[in-house]
């Protein structure tokens, strides 16, 4: 007897298929608005993850934008005008060369006096030396964990205590860059330098958009006389690198704000550290070398963040040079202070001062 298949394919007239009563009837009071409480999560997360991918492919989203800090009682025009006037004078006064570089992060202002003039960058040089140590970080190419050995040909005179450690001490990345900025340890920036390359980080200085401030085998030199190639910087692009690293825009953010803490634990008590008030923050760092004396770094107020570059050079002396990057300082502390005569007298006419 022959076998028959049957055919999966329907080809014949379609039958009638008995539906139960039940099925017939509306569904009962409530049921749509069950069902739509059901799912609304659903719907708002497709619409959430919608909006988010319409947003990324419009490049909306990014590195979270810089917010400035809301101040309660900044520094006024009239203020501004006649502080910067005392600083001018002060600047005239003084028997070297002085740049300056004020900027007050709340408002924007911005007075400078020869910003734009080369300076010995002595140990201001630790600062891009340090942000291109994190990018080289970020790259992946090392870590804040990784080791460096002490030897004795990185050891190097002049100011830290990396000097006095035993030979083939271990440090972490972390610990050297802390070194370095806060003793400012020469054989940590040396240890730093050994490992990151030279022309590595003449090729990161140029990166950072750096055009006068440079890196040179002989500038490193720490001696009192001429050198055949020297490490410049000027107060402008000391105070502009500052500016990014307070404004999470160096390297990265988290990066800025590890550089930024270093940068308050710097052990000087002179020239800007000199006279801040009780309770204020400074992020800073000095340099001292070849007759000139400087002094860079963000200034944590109640009336306002600013930062101030001060650079001097064929200076007199270093006691000289201290002091009066020190009055310099203190000058702006005068006005920044909430407890100011023009702040106090909430901008009613004060002696020397015009109502803003």
């Amino acid at each position: 007897m022959k076998k028959t298949h049957k055919n999966t394919l329907n080809t014949g007239p379609a039958r009638s298929v008995p539906v139960p009563a039940a099925a017939l009837l509306p569904p009962p009071a409530g049921w749509y608005r069950k069902v739509f409480l059901a799912l609304l999560p659903f719907l708002c997360f497709s619409l959430y993850q919608g909006g988010s991918r319409f947003a990324r492919d419009l490049g909306l989203y990014g590195e979270p934008v810089f917010q400035k800090r809301v101040v309660a009682n900044p520094i006024r025009d009239a203020e501004w005008d006649t502080m910067v006037a005392s600083l001018a004078k002060m600047s005239a006064g003084y028997r070297g060369h002085v740049g300056i570089y004020l900027k007050d992060l709340n408002s924007d202002r911005v007075w400078e006096h020869n910003p734009d003039q080369l300076f010995t960058a002595a140990s201001l040089i630790k600062v891009p030396i340090m942000v291109s140590i994190l990018q080289k970080i970020k790259l992946g190419e090392l870590t804040l964990n990784t080791p460096l050995k002490l030897t004795r040909r990185l050891r190097a005179g002049g100011s830290g205590s990396l000097k006095w450690a035993r030979e083939g001490t271990m440090l972490s990345v972390m610990e050297v860059i802390f070194k370095m900025i806060t003793e400012s340890d020469n054989t940590a920036t040396k240890m730093l330098i050994d490992h990151a390359g030279m022309d590595y980080l003449q090729q990161a200085f140029e990166g950072l958009g750096l055009i006068h401030t440079r890196i040179y085998p002989e500038g490193m030199s720490l001696a009192y006389g001429r050198v055949s190639r020297e490490n410049y910087t000027t107060a402008r692009e000391m105070a502009g690198l500052m500016e990014g690293i307070y404004k999470g825009e160096v390297v990265d953010k988290d990066s800025s704000e590890f550089m930024l803490d270093v940068l308050k634990h710097n052990k000087s008590r002179s020239r800007l550290k000199k006279g801040l008030p009780l309770g204020w923050e400074l992020g800073h760092k000095t340099g001292l070398l070849r007759r000139s004396c400087h002094d860079v770094g963000i200034v944590f107020s109640p009336r306002g963040d600013y930062v101030i570059a001060v650079l001097t050079g064929e200076v007199p002396d270093y006691t000289s040079a201290k002091n009066f990057i020190a009055r310099v300082a203190k000058q702006t502390y005068k006005y920044y202070k909430t407890d100011s005569e023009y702040a106090s007298a909430g901008g009613a006419s004060v002696p020397g001062i015009k109502p803003g």
